[in-house]
């Protein structure tokens, strides 16, 4: 057994209903298992060990059907074959299956609601055949959740010179270090990367002053193909030099919207023969107020790839633990506006407590931002955060600047 729980061999067959069963799994052997208990529950089931097959050959539903789908397959994958449930009249219910952690199921199944699918139920793997007999008992489970538009930024700089910038690659990468505190890996530091605009002119340009046209030009793809390029192409120099470091990346509303994007990241890892473990995405928790469908879709196929996510700025949206509860995300960072006064304000105390204990729940690294003295720092560590990340650790710097000082760093601590 193993693979399920046990199936009692002396259970009697009732007649089939007019239900439907559609099975997707690769795993030929849980594949052969629940079409058993889907007979075992009276019902018809069809089996396909390839999404793309079932996308090819199923084009209509009639009647009531249910669709037990495991998330991670190769090709098209679960998240995909929602999305094309979703374009269908009368869709099947699902039943979604993965190995992965909660967090994927959760965003898979919010992502599927988003859609206004009918979602039974989550399994976790090893499958409980208990579980999977109660969810295909005779029930209609409906959700529904409106989630709120985006605002529009105004111009900053000239938007000619800013496209010229774009396609003559006038910008670089600067790092700003993180400290762990617990150790997971051979890693003591990661780090931030932040876009500078090197201006041929005017010099080194913040974001401040050219984000914002960027978004509203919608030219965030061009700057974030850039970004993603510029990383891969420093993680595999200093991969030569032997530093394996994680960096984190901060996408926009534009991006964890565009589909392509787990692909892009995937071909763009595999040719710099970099793992997923390399790379974070962190995304600020105000862009996830735009295309929540969408979104929940990207990140959960990130997740299911193997990116981690972090949930940036924590805790200045309004609507800070629904985004927990909706999105899969793997790292919360504490805004500095809480971090900076926790140690003379209660209140901001209180709420990056809260912030760890969250994480701490949601099974989530949580990394402080701001921290500028060692008092905070050290407040942060009892806290039990596991990272910080500001000034009094290090400023941001130019890669063969962090290159030295993250020498210094780990030879001082040899």
């Amino acid at each position: 057994m193993g693979i399920l729980d046990n199936m009692s061999s002396e259970l009697v067959l009732p007649p089939f209903s007019s239900t439907q069963v559609y099975l997707i799994d690769d795993e030929p052997d849980i594949l052969k298992i629940l079409s058993d208990v889907v007979a075992l529950a009276g019902l018809e089931a069809h089996c396909f060990s390839q999404a793309d097959n079932f996308i090819n050959e199923v084009h209509c539903f009639e009647g009531d059907n249910i669709l037990i789908l495991d998330l991670q397959m190769p090709g098209i994958d679960g998240i995909e074959v929602i999305r094309y449930l979703a374009k269908m009249e009368n869709a099947p219910e699902l039943i979604l299956m993965s190995g992965q952690d909660s967090a994927v199921l959760s965003g898979a199944e919010n992502l599927a609601v988003a859609h206004e699918l009918v979602v039974r139920g989550t399994l976790v793997k090893p499958l409980s055949v208990r579980l999977l007999r109660g969810l295909l008992e005779p029930q209609t489970l409906r959700r529904s959740k409106k989630w709120g538009g985006k605002t529009t930024p105004s111009n900053i700089v000239g938007v000619e010179e800013l496209r010229e910038a774009l396609d003559q690659d006038q910008f670089v990468l600067h790092y700003q270090a993180k400290e762990e505190f617990a150790l997971t890996d051979s890693t003591k530091y990661s780090a931030e990367c932040l876009v500078r605009w090197q201006h041929p002119i005017q010099g080194l340009i913040y974001p401040n002053r050219f984000i914002e046209l960027v978004e509203t030009q919608g030219w965030m793809p061009d700057l974030t193909a850039i970004v993603l390029k510029k990383v891969a192409n420093q993680q595999r120099e200093w991969k030569k030099e032997g530093l394996r470091i994680n960096l984190s990346i901060n996408v926009s509303a534009s991006d964890i919207t565009s589909l392509i994007l787990p692909e892009v990241i995937s071909r763009l890892l595999a040719d710099n023969e970099l793992d997923t473990a390399t790379i974070t995405l962190e995304v600020t928790e105000s862009e996830l107020m735009g295309e929540l469908t969408t979104s929940l879709d990207v990140l959960t196929r990130l997740r299911l790839k193997g990116v981690r996510l972090s949930i940036d700025d924590f805790g200045t949206g309004y609507s800070s633990l629904l985004q927990l509860y909706r999105m899969p995300f793997s790292e919360l960072k504490i805004d500095q506006s809480f971090v900076s006064k926790m140690v003379v304000d209660t209140e901001a105390l209180a709420i990056v407590k809260a912030c760890i204990l969250l994480g701490e729940q949601f099974n989530m690294r949580v990394v402080a931002e701001g921290v500028e003295d060692f008092a905070t720092k050290q407040l942060l560590a009892e806290l039990g955060c596991q990272a910080v990340q500001g000034y009094f650790v290090a400023k941001p710097m130019s890669a063969d600047d962090f290159r030295f000082w993250l020498a210094r760093q780990l030879k001082s601590q040899a």
